[in-house]
């Protein structure tokens, strides 16, 4: 009677085993494939022209946070130009529209956007600079990054890359004090729900403990999905701006000489700010700063104070990854619209202490391509608004940058020195 009880249980289960099966193998199937392909390197392919020449204008995250597309685009005629929002002002003078027109030896690669900063371009510079050993990069710095807070972290996290995080990780040295305070400051502005492996990394570089190995299988396993993620969709860029680049090459004339481009950018400024005696580009102005929204701004900057910040730290990290890679920088320090400074009583005084200040922390270093544009905001259509760099303001980045990077330069003697991590320094005026 047992024996027919199990007979009978085993005839009905063998049905019921096999119909799950139709309906839940597939699936199991599908993952366990999917789940192989993303373990699996995936091999990068080729991009054409045409998509590395729109993501280098785009400014996309999705660029910014990858690495195929900067890896294929910066082994050949690329070069880093990293910033903020300044580089998103694609007037006929910006450097991505002369290199293009004139036919440059070299074509700008735009990394930054509105919000990036200092230690966003750390992490960014994971994905390719060892690669880039002992080549050249444009670095626009902004003096708006200084502030007494740093880094807003919404902004850090909005551009945060969990695969750039891991690349710190793989070669970060737990000894080293640069590592350890990058460590310390990305665990400080990493996304809340950052990966687990991710932060238990973090925590062991900022303890001065070297990974264990269970960590580094986990952390490379995890790359790899990363990576494999990046080389499917990483071709779909957003924001491209190339048509921007287009309109400003026809703008220009096949050849001329840096007075004559000075000139042109003077004209074509003069007719892009009649709607203001502040020098802004009038769709800037009306957009941002019309009605009342100007009677507000008076006086209203009088206590932005850039001269202490962590953001010093955060750009020693830079210095100490150019220097590590034995990468010449142009610096560019920009100015401020000095009417516009006026009118919301930006100190003056404040801004030179700060330009001061960067220019020792490059200096004491042997950082020597510095160009300090600071006193020329007062000069006509040099800015394209408040803060940003326009029209002539780009011919003269052009007539230092474009030498910088078609000339050979005598090699750069850097010595790092740690007490530029130190909040004596993030503090001192």
């Amino acid at each position: 009677m047992e024996h027919a009880k199990q007979d009978h249980c085993q005839s009905l289960c063998c049905p019921m085993k096999k119909r799950l099966w139709m309906i839940f193998g597939p699936v199991i199937l599908a993952c366990v494939l999917v789940l192989g392909v993303l373990l699996v390197p995936l091999p990068q392919g080729h991009l054409n022209q045409k998509t590395l020449r729109e993501a280098s204008v785009s400014m996309a995250p999705n660029i910014l946070l990858g690495q195929r597309i900067k890896d294929q685009a910066l082994k050949s005629d690329y070069v880093p130009f990293i910033g903020s929002s300044e580089l998103s002002r694609m007037d006929a003078f910006h450097p991505s529209v002369l290199a293009a027109k004139y036919d440059r030896p070299y074509r700008p690669f735009l990394l930054g956007a509105p919000g990036t900063q200092s230690l966003t371009h750390y992490l960014d510079n994971q994905s390719w600079i060892r690669q880039y050993r002992g080549k050249k990069v444009v670095f626009i710095i902004s003096l708006q990054w200084f502030t007494p807070k740093g880094v807003n972290p919404g902004a850090f996290q909005y551009f945060y890359s969990p695969l750039q995080a891991i690349q710190f990780l793989q070669h970060a040295d737990s000894h080293d004090a640069a590592d350890r305070y990058a460590a310390k400051r990305l665990l400080k502005l990493s996304p809340a729900k950052a990966h687990s492996d991710i932060r238990e990394g973090l925590l062991d570089i900022a303890a001065g403990v070297k990974l264990g190995q269970g960590l580094n299988t986990r952390l490379a396993i995890h790359e790899t999905l990363l990576r494999n993620e990046d080389s499917l969709f990483s071709r779909f860029t957003v924001g491209n701006h190339y048509a921007r680049i287009q309109k400003g090459m026809a703008q220009l004339p096949e050849h001329a000489t840096a007075a004559q481009l000075d000139a042109l950018a003077g004209k074509i400024g003069a007719k892009a700010t009649t709607n203001n005696h502040f020098g802004i580009e009038n769709h800037f102005f009306s957009q941002r700063l019309g009605g009342n929204k100007l009677a507000k701004m008076r006086g209203k900057q009088a206590t932005f104070d850039y001269r202490r910040s962590p953001e010093y730290g955060d750009f020693q990290l830079l210095l100490d990854q150019f220097a590590k890679n034995h990468i010449q920088v142009q610096f560019v320090i920009p100015p401020i619209n000095a009417k516009w400074a006026q009118y919301t009583h930006l100190s003056q005084p404040m801004i030179t202490t700060t330009t001061n200040k960067i220019k020792r922390q490059l200096a004491d270093q042997g950082f020597s391509h510095v160009l300090d544009l600071t006193k020329a905001g007062r000069q006509p259509y040099f800015m394209q608004d408040t803060i940003h760099l326009g029209w002539r303001g780009w011919v003269a980045v052009d007539q230092v940058v474009d030498p910088f990077l078609t000339q050979q330069q005598a090699p750069d003697h850097y010595h790092i020195q740690p007490y530029f991590f130190s909040k004596g320094w993030a503090n001192a005026q």
